[in-house]
């Protein structure tokens, strides 16, 4: 070794000798300092409180009582004129040793006794608005500026956030009496008693007292905060010898939901960040799952074992779930995707926010698949019995700026699919003579037979062919090609309901609403609306019943007017005519008033003709749209429109009605109206979801016979007339003709443009 060598050695040992020596000082200093550095630091943090978020927080003695830990008693903080927020009689802290250096703070330890956080909630405020009020404050500012004006990078949110949580769960934890309150209006209390808590050679076991004695739920499982990973169960105490569920009595009483699992268990297996993006690997089940509300469905929804290996990730303006994860329910799985894109705050394309869902399995067998089906949902296909295989895929993107743009495909693929034996409802029953019972309001109207005992009872080719295609022009003109679904009528309606920002425009089939009605219950359930679009399919795929003999009972059962069913009874109660005799221009009318069917009466004026400004423009339009396909002759008149005459004996319930009663463009009542009704209970699907995601309420005010639809489930008691008062004609400005010219022309585009959504 030289000597230089040498000498640059004895340089560097002097300098972290010396650097040594003054840590150890200054680490004397601090050690000698620490309870008035302590002091000081709890009194800046206390300043801080009030300064910021109006907090009163008080500590009645704080103390070191080891190198790295510290204690604390009779802790209290109260927001400004509102209740407690928490109060500790005693906690001690332990803080991990390395973390410090890379400016972090770590529990290795934590001790806990008697301690309150309560949650309370009186008129419109909380006791933690400092928090909501604190955050809508930092998002309010704005500038001109590009940079400051950059969202948040979420992947950095997220990351901070689990961060500061996992941060926080100690290796060794203690915890005695801890007590989580809930407040809300009207002193509905909801308790969490933490009697035990204890993290001990990263074994986990909690004892926790719901409400005082209500119920006892345990928290079980392993820890090891250091390396982050966690395998938890929650369960509740037995009765007699049996598991209770674990419940939320609070929920169903404010919700009318019910909710109840025997066992949950969540695991955490990583967590990293890498190539800009947060990532986050656990799993997620769920034992014995039950389930009841009145929009979900009619009885309780069991679902026996359900789970999900779910590899989450958060980058810079976006979250999802990545399709390495793995859904189970009973004996199959399936692979998701679903990302949520927020818009770039300084992007001037004009997107808006992006969703992205994707779900696809491989083959599976069919049994397994009915077998996994939770109980209670799909009542009518309980007890059934398939072989084969089937492939489920769907793909949906929809970006909020463009949703005219949306995109959607859902397919069931079979693979030498049958069915063996039907299960509790026999869907072929229809091919033969059955009664059929329309119901209204929840109550059976009368019964109707469906075959040849009834004289009203009308063969399909013994009805007018312009009925025939009239209706199918207006409803579903691809009923005799499609599988059952019209995935371009889907992605117009959910186009049309989210710029309406409510349930406008629904996306049934004939064969949907024919399901809905002949085989299901009228409860407006979500669980029906998804076993309709199952039965379509055994009934569409397996041939079950042929398309002709679907079409002839749907129009042998559709509503047409008030205690009016089948076209045997509407031909003859609006024009004394059997169904073959109908002409062009009453077919048009028939097919125009079946989403309206209770208000049928209200488009003719007293001498028996038609509303010219009301009606004649969806003559019209239907008729041009026939004549394009082929279905009847060019005509330069209005198709029928002036020979329209409504059957003498009728005329006198005909009452005067307002040149403007209603528009006359197609579809502008929803096609399945169903999960937007306003039942009584307010229990409908619409309701449900308007009320979970707080969306624009649909017009309160429209009558009855404004929300009547095509399907034959909409009712009217058998001896109901049309006999409301509607408002006499008014006199009106240039200026007000011209404008209702032009939204007439409007909603005829727009009626044109629901029509041809039919067409592939």
């Amino acid at each position: 070794m030289t000597y230089r060598q040498q000498k640059a050695l004895r340089v560097a040992g002097w300098v972290f000798l010396s650097i040594f020596l003054l840590a150890f000082v200054g680490a004397g200093i601090g050690y000698f300092k620490r309870e008035s550095l302590l002091k000081t630091a709890l009194e800046r943090g206390i300043r801080k409180a009030k300064r910021d978020y109006n907090l009163d927080v008080r500590i009645g003695s704080a103390k070191f009582t080891g190198l790295s830990s510290l204690a604390f008693t009779d802790i209290s903080v109260v927001p400004e004129n509102g209740d407690s927020l928490a109060r500790i009689q005693r906690v001690e802290l332990a803080v991990r040793f390395w973390p410090l250096f890379a400016g972090k703070i770590g529990l290795s330890g934590m001790t806990l006794e008697n301690g309150l956080i309560q949650i309370t909630k009186r008129d419109s405020l909380t006791n933690i608005d400092f928090l909501l009020h604190r955050q809508r404050d930092s998002t309010a500012t704005t500038n001109s500026s590009p940079e400051t004006n950059r969202r948040t990078n979420l992947a950095d949110v997220a990351e901070n956030l689990i961060d500061n949580i996992l941060s926080k769960i100690p290796d060794d934890l203690n915890v005695n009496n801890l007590e989580f309150r809930g407040v809300d209006i009207g002193n509905d209390t909801v308790s969490l008693l933490t009697q035990t808590a204890l993290i001990k050679n990263e074994n986990v076991t909690s004892t926790i007292k719901l409400n005082g004695n209500q119920a006892t739920w345990h928290l079980s499982g392993t820890a090891d905060p250091s390396d982050r990973e966690y395998n938890l169960a929650l369960y509740a105490d037995g009765q007699n010898g049996r598991p209770k569920p674990i419940e939320l009595p609070y929920i169903q009483k404010k919700y009318n939901l019910k909710l109840q699992a025997d066992t949950l268990r969540v695991e955490l297996r990583d967590v990293d960040r890498s190539g800009g993006e947060f990532r986050l690997e656990g799993a997620g089940s769920v034992q014995n799952l039950r389930i009841n509300h009145p929009a979900i469905a009619r009885t309780d929804v069991l679902v026996k074992r359900a789970a999900i290996d779910a590899n989450l990730f958060v980058g810079e303006n976006y979250v999802g779930i990545d399709s390495s994860s793995t859904l189970h329910l009973g004996e199959v799985n399936a692979k998701p995707f679903i990302k949520y894109t927020l818009p770039e705050a300084t992007s001037s394309s004009g997107k808006g926010k992006v969703y992205d869902v994707q779900l696809h399995t491989d083959p599976l067998d069919a049994q397994a698949l009915f077998n996994s089906f939770p109980q209670g949902l799909f009542e009518s296909l309980e007890g059934m019995e398939v072989a084969g295989k089937l492939k489920y895929d769907l793909a949906f993107h929809l970006d909020m700026a463009l949703p005219d743009s949306v995109k959607f495909s859902s397919g069931l693929t079979q693979d030498n699919f049958r069915v063996i034996k039907m299960g509790r409802t026999d869907f072929a029953a229809i091919n033969h003579p059955f009664v059929y019972t329309p119901y209204e309001k929840g109550k059976p109207v009368r019964p109707i037979i469906v075959g040849p005992e009834n004289p009203d009872y009308t063969p399909l080719d013994q009805i007018s062919p312009d009925l025939r295609n009239a209706l199918l022009t207006s409803e579903d003109y691809n009923f005799f090609t499609h599988n059952g679904f019209n995935e371009k009528a889907f992605r117009v309606s959910i186009a049309t309901n989210l710029k309406e920002k409510s349930f406008k425009r629904g996306a049934s089939t004939i064969s949907m609403q024919l399901v809905k009605n002949a085989f299901l219950n009228r409860n407006k359930t979500l669980s029906r609306k998804i076993e309709e679009i199952l039965i379509v399919w055994l009934i569409e795929n397996e041939h079950i019943v042929s398309k002709d003999r679907m079409y002839e009972v749907y129009l042998n059962i559709i509503e047409w007017g008030r205690n009016i069913y089948g076209i045997g009874e509407a031909a003859r109660y609006y024009f004394a005519k059997s169904p073959s005799n109908l002409s062009l221009g009453e077919s048009i009318f028939l097919a125009f008033v079946v989403p309206r069917p209770k208000s049928a009466l209200n488009w003719f004026i007293p001498g028996g003709t038609l509303q010219v400004r009301n009606v004649r423009g969806y003559f019209k339009l239907i008729g041009r749209i026939m004549a394009r396909r082929g279905l009847t002759a060019p005509d330069s008149g209005a198709y029928g429109f002036y020979d329209v005459r409504l059957r003498e004996g009728l005329r006198q319930e005909v009452v005067p009605v307002d040149s403007l009663f209603q528009s006359d463009s197609l579809m502008t009542d929803p096609v399945d109206t169903n999960i937007d009704e306003n039942d009584e209970g307010g229990n409908g699907i619409g309701n449900f979801f308007r009320r979970l995601f707080k969306g624009k309420k649909t017009d309160e005010n429209r009558s009855n016979d404004d929300q009547s639809t095509v399907q034959p489930d909409r009712r009217a008691a058998p001896d109901a007339l049309p006999t409301e008062a509607v408002p006499t004609d008014t006199v009106k400005t240039r200026k007000q003709l011209r404008q209702e010219r032009r939204e007439q022309k409007r909603r005829e585009k727009e009626a044109q443009k629901a029509l041809e959504s039919n067409t592939p």
